[in-house]
């Protein structure tokens, strides 16, 4: 008898789940917040394998948004599973308060890549990107004892408080979120200066200039926009630091002119600064040509941040700086940094990457992809306003036309979207307009992969416009 309330009580629960499970699109609406659910039918994921995801219908997607670029090695891969199953069975969490093999055993391997760069030996492990660029906003400051920070127009460092001072894309600010002085962008295809010589890229913008093949005096005037600002909004000219994506994620896969990093980043470091260097979204290969982006602009960081690919969708971060700099954060703890699981998880990355050739595929693929990408703007009238990127981190800017380059608004891009999600494709969107495509797949993909999507966005966009 006692039973029978009990059994009652647990059958309506099932109905309660049951009823949730068939509206699962309404209960994320009224109760999680999920502001960028991307689709008008929204997806709902099952599975994914590699780089393809599967919703609960069964029907396979390509994936070329990579979980917002996380999931560089592909989904599920084995070796991470192993990896990440193996330390589970160990232990799970203990804390940074003891010594720990994981943690040192992925920091050696994680320092391998920074072979070139010796004076950066010291890691610190935390979460998220967003937290990683705060704890380098903080050693910054520590190090430097100055308070003034450079940023980029277009830029995205993350969106906790303290980050928010650091992204200049507008549906980010707050009418808190300020702290730093922000430079120019330096666009080649939608700034004031740059062009058809400008990028270090396969696939130039179309727009002429008068740079020359073997320097680009784009950069010169964008590096002496940089410096009016040391002149005229900065006391002393000291600043603590610089910090720059070293192509622009979320902004649109933006390029910035040759040298124009290197420049920057010699004229910050000259007054004090210190340049911190974004690898959230370019790191750990995708670039192909580099291990991690900065090193293609022949700049020196003081500090790197990198998350996403990481731990390939595994909540982990890690910033990577010099000795003196470390020691400037004082009493710093973090409960979660440095956990074992994203470690071992981490480490597979890293060995996966070496051992598939990845970065090589990158490159390799990457490459095919923006000429292929590069052959349809030029096949399109007045809709495909550039094409660029390194690798596999790509973006393709929609315009209404490519004289004005006025953007494609965002019901087009989302008509776009929806018809590639429905032939089997998912890709991304972003900039501060919402008009470019981000491709940005798992490095994992075949040069077939890639020629399915071209062929897929080509359908959407000769349909939808």
């Amino acid at each position: 008898m006692l039973l029978r309330p009990f059994l009652t009580y647990f059958k309506q629960r099932i109905r309660q789940v049951s009823t949730h499970r068939k509206s699962i699109d309404e209960f994320f609406t009224q109760h999680l917040s999920f502001p960028f659910l991307q689709y008008k039918e929204h997806l709902h994921v099952a599975r994914a394998e590699r780089q393809f995801i599967y919703d609960t219908s069964g029907k396979r997607y390509l994936d070329f948004f990579a979980g917002i670029v996380t999931v560089g090695v592909g989904h599920c891969h084995p070796r991470l599973i192993e990896a990440a199953t193996k330390q589970m069975n160990t232990y799970w969490h203990v804390s940074s308060y003891y010594l720990q093999d994981p943690v040192r055993d992925y920091a050696e391997k994680l320092l391998e890549h920074f072979k070139d760069d010796k004076h950066l030996s010291v890691c610190l492990f935390v979460n998220s990107g967003s937290e990683a660029n705060d704890l380098a906003l903080h050693l910054a400051k520590e190090y430097t004892k100055q308070n003034e920070v450079i940023t980029l127009r277009n830029s995205y460092h993350g969106v906790v408080q303290s980050t928010l001072c650091l992204t200049n894309i507008a549906g980010f600010k707050r009418s808190y979120s300020t702290g730093s002085r922000v430079a120019m962008n330096p666009d080649p295809y939608r700034g004031i200066w740059g062009g058809q010589y400008c990028r270090d890229s396969p696939i130039q913008t179309t727009r002429s200039c008068s740079c020359q093949k073997d320097h680009c005096q784009a950069s010169d005037r964008y590096v002496e926009q940089l410096e009016d600002i040391l002149h005229y909004e900065v006391p002393k000219k000291k600043v603590a630091a610089m910090f720059i994506e070293s192509i622009q994620g979320y902004g649109g896969s933006v390029q910035y002119p040759k040298d124009y990093v290197k420049q920057a980043t010699q004229l910050i470091q000259e007054n004090g600064g210190l340049y911190v260097a974004d690898e959230v979204q370019s790191g750990f290969g995708r670039t192909g040509t580099h291990f991690w982006g900065y090193q293609a602009h022949g700049a020196k960081p003081d500090i790197v941040v990198m998350a996403k690919a990481i731990a390939n969708g595994f909540p982990f971060a890690a910033i990577v700086t010099r000795p003196e700099i470390a020691k400037t954060v004082g009493y710093y703890f973090n409960t979660y940094g440095g956990n074992p699981i994203g470690c071992a998880v981490a480490g597979a990355v890293l060995d996966v990457i070496k051992e598939e050739k990845l970065q090589e595929n990158s490159l390799r693929v990457g490459t095919h992809l923006l000429e292929s990408l590069a052959k349809l703007r030029d096949q399109m009238p007045n809709v495909i306003g550039d094409v660029r990127g390194k690798g596999l981190l790509i973006g393709m800017e929609m315009v209404t036309d490519k004289e004005s380059r006025k953007p494609l608004p965002i019901g087009k891009m989302n008509a776009i979207l929806d018809r590639c999600r429905d032939n089997g494709l998912l890709i991304g969107k972003g900039g501060n307009f919402g008009n470019v495509f981000r491709i940005k797949p798992p490095m994992c993909i075949t040069i077939q992969d890639a020629d399915f999507a071209v062929n897929v966005l080509e359908d959407a966009i000769r349909k939808e416009l």
